[in-house]
C-alpha cells in the first residue's frame, strides 16, 4: 500500500496541472496509514483531552465528514433521518462508524498541534503577533457548520449587502446568517465556541464584514439582493463575546468595517479596542476628491484593495468597468460608467 502510494505521488509531482482530487486521496491513505499507528500514552493522553475539551463541535464536524463520503457533500439531500444532527441515526452511525469519526477527530487534533507549533516558533523568533487568523462573515449553506447548527442559524435566507458604488446590483453571498433570537436564547454559546476556536493559536484575528455583528443584509432564498432587509443583532453582546475571547487568548483584533457602515459603529468598535480596515479606493474627503494618507483614520490596517477588488493593474486599466458590462452586472451604460471611472483613476 505504501509503495501504490509512493508511485502515485511521484506521478502528481511531475504533472503540469494540480490534480487536487488525486492529491486529496493519495493524502488520505497516508494519513490514515498514520492513524493506525499506536499512540504513546502521553500522546493518547493529549488527544482525549483535547477531544474532550472541543466537545460536540468536534465531533459533529468528524461526524458530517463521514457522512460526506458516504452520501455526498451536500446533507440536505442525504436521507431524512441523518440531515438532523441529534437523531437516533446519526447517534447509531458515530458507534458503527466511531473509527472513521475518530480518524477526523484526529485530523483535527494534529492541525491544532501545527498550528500551535507555528505560532510558538513565530513568538520565539520575536514576532508581536505571529499568526493571524481570518473569521469568515458564514459559513457555506452545504458545510458542516450549517448542519450541527441548524437550531441557531436562519432557514431559507442567504446573507448579503445592499446595492452599492462597487455592486450596483448588490451581493448574494448564499449563506445562512444567524438567528439573533436563538443566539440570545441558548447563551449565544455556538458563536462562542467560535471564537475560541479560531483565536486558539493566534495573535490575531481578522473579522470579515465586522458589521455584521451589528447588522446583516438578509435576502430570501430566490429574491435578487435588491429586495433584502437589514436584520439587527444584539451588538453589545456580540462584539462584548469577541473582545473577551480575544483578551482570553491575548490577540489583537482587525475588523474590515467596509461598504455600507453606520458612522456611529466605527466610533463603537474603535472605543473597545477593535482596529479598523482602510483602502485606499474607499478614502475620499467631504468634498469626494482622494484623501491624502496622511489624514486616514488612524489605528486601522491600511492596504491598496483587498480580495473583493479588481487587482490594481487591471483596476487602473479600467478592465473591472468592462469586466462587469459583459457579466451584466452594470447599472448605467458602459460609456458612461467607463467616464466616470476614468476620471476617478486620474483624480488618483
Amino acid at each position: 500500500e505504501v509503495e501504490l502510494l509512493h508511485a502515485g505521488v511521484a506521478a502528481l509531482n511531475e504533472a503540469d496541472a494540480v490534480d487536487r482530487d488525486t492529491a486529496w486521496t493519495a493524502k488520505d491513505t497516508a494519513l490514515h496509514l498514520v492513524h493506525q499507528v499506536r499512540r504513546s500514552p502521553g500522546r493518547d493522553i493529549a488527544y482525549n483531552a483535547f477531544v474532550s475539551q472541543q466537545g460536540q463541535g468536534l465531533t459533529d464536524f468528524a461526524t458530517w465528514s463521514v457522512l460526506c463520503t458516504m452520501h455526498g457533500p451536500d446533507w440536505r439531500e442525504w436521507p431524512a433521518d441523518l440531515q438532523n444532527p441529534r437523531s437516533d441515526a446519526v447517534a447509531a452511525l458515530r458507534r458503527t462508524h466511531s473509527d472513521e469519526v475518530d480518524y477526523y477527530c484526529w485530523l483535527q487534533w494534529v492541525l491544532d498541534e501545527q498550528l500551535r507549533a507555528v505560532q510558538d516558533e513565530a513568538r520565539g523568533s520575536g514576532m508581536a503577533v505571529g499568526l493571524m487568523q481570518d473569521l469568515a462573515v458564514g459559513v457555506h449553506p452545504d458545510g458542516a457548520d450549517a448542519w450541527g447548527l441548524q437550531d441557531v442559524l436562519a432557514h431559507g435566507i442567504n446573507v448579503g449587502a445592499p446595492p452599492d458604488a462597487f455592486n450596483q446590483q448588490g451581493q448574494n453571498w448564499s449563506q445562512p446568517p444567524w438567528r439573533p433570537d436563538r443566539l440570545a436564547e441558548t447563551g449565544y454559546a455556538a458563536y462562542r465556541d467560535l471564537l475560541r476556536t479560531v483565536v486558539r493559536h493566534a495573535g490575531g484575528l481578522r473579522v470579515d464584514h465586522i458589521i455584521g455583528l451589528f447588522r446583516l443584509w438578509w435576502i430570501p432564498q430566490g429574491r435578487p439582493p435588491t429586495e433584502g432587509t437589514y436584520v439587527r443583532y444584539d451588538h453589545e453582546a456580540l462584539v462584548g463575546i469577541l473582545a473577551l475571547e480575544a483578551v482570553r487568548a491575548g490577540a489583537v483584533l482587525v475588523g474590515e468595517d467596509l461598504g455600507t457602515v453606520e458612522p456611529w459603529v466605527r466610533d463603537y468598535l474603535r472605543d473597545r479596542g477593535i482596529l479598523g480596515t482602510s483602502v485606499l479606493w474607499f478614502e475620499y474627503d467631504e468634498a469626494g476628491n482622494p484623501l491624502h494618507p496622511e489624514h486616514w483614520r488612524e489605528l486601522c490596517l491600511a492596504t491598496v484593495t483587498t480580495h473583493d477588488l479588481p487587482p490594481t493593474a487591471g483596476y487602473l486599466a479600467g478592465d473591472h468597468v468592462r469586466l462587469r458590462d459583459t457579466l451584466g452586472l452594470l447599472t448605467r451604460d458602459v460609456d458612461e460608467e467607463m467616464v466616470l471611472d476614468t476620471a476617478e483613476r486620474q483624480a488618483w
